[in-house]
């Protein structure tokens, strides 16, 4: 079950975002690179929650 999740959010990342390729080479920069576009989506995925609440209070 957590596995379409996760399919579901790298594949918002490559479809609605326009991500196709990493920019980095090497392991440890690799993940540095992909952790910063998941920290991007998460903040991205907050701030509409946020602006959804405000927008219904």
């Amino acid at each position: 079950m957590g596995a379409f999740r996760q399919r579901g959010a790298f594949g918002t990342i490559k479809w609605n975002r326009n991500y196709k390729r990493l920019r980095r080479r090497g392991f440890d920069s690799v993940m540095l690179e992909f952790g910063l576009i998941c920290c991007g989506f998460n903040l991205h995925k907050y701030h509409l929650k946020k602006q959804a609440a405000l927008k219904a209070a």
